[in-house]
């Protein structure tokens, strides 16, 4: 397996990265028309972590490293490693020693569809992953493969450049020409949420607030006492 190292690609803009860490991935993805999110066995190792950053994607053959030790050379300030393999794999191809020069090149995190290892050690450090296995199983470095190219994660595409943004509920990724409407679009949702909110601690219902009443009799859901329901013969 042949491939390339491209260097330099065009990333989403600091400003709108930090801006989305500060909204959920829940609260991206929805504002987003509900797209961008990443499989669910992407799991995280610890609890609590939220990052976002720009994705230096990696293209590796299963249960081979050697295209990560690539990758590092092109991490910098700010970016989120996103690890991609060929065919699937569940190999610990990520440990505390990839994270500990990671961390010294700025990397906020690294996403991952295959397996990590040292993971008592990484949430030591504070390194935050997310991850498709936990396993043990060592990898060769004897394989080639690429480096800031376009990868495929359960069917979703992660550009070199988009946003990475991850928490305990999963991963969303943002094409970075849209970092800045979805930055927009998650603020108009928070304040939307903001309000409901205040809306529900007064008592109101979602049934009301959101006109769910009427969505309710246009599917023929009716209200009856248990005592009809019973005569009924519907239950007891």
């Amino acid at each position: 397996m042949s491939g390339v190292i491209v260097t330099n690609p065009p990333k989403a803009g600091v400003e709108d990265v930090d801006a989305l860490a500060g909204h959920g991935v829940a609260t991206v993805h929805e504002a987003m028309g509900r797209t961008g999110l990443l499989p669910t066995r992407l799991r995280p190792i610890q609890q609590g972590a939220r990052v976002a950053g720009t994705a230096v994607t990696v293209l590796s053959r299963p249960g081979d490293n050697l295209m990560i030790h690539a990758a590092v050379e092109q991490c910098g300030e700010g970016d989120i490693l996103v690890v991609a393999t060929t065919s699937p794999s569940t190999d610990g191809m990520f440990g505390e020693l990839f994270a500990t020069v990671l961390r010294r090149r700025g990397v906020r995190g690294l996403v991952i569809d295959a397996g990590v290892r040292d993971t008592a050690e990484l949430r030591e450090m504070g390194f935050p992953v997310w991850s498709a296995a936990v396993s043990a199983q060592g990898t060769g470095k004897a394989t080639g493969g690429s480096v800031n190219v376009p990868v495929a994660i359960g069917g979703q595409v992660i550009r070199p450049g988009d946003v990475i943004l991850a928490d305990d509920d999963g991963v969303v990724v943002v094409p970075r020409e849209r970092a800045r409407w979805a930055v927009e679009a998650s603020e108009a949702r928070e304040n939307k949420e903001a309000a409901s909110r205040a809306a529900f601690l007064q008592g109101q219902l979602g049934l009301d607030r959101y006109g769910l009443r009427d969505t309710l009799a246009k599917l023929g859901v009716t209200y009856q006492s248990y005592d009809d329901h019973v005569r009924a013969g519907a239950g007891s």
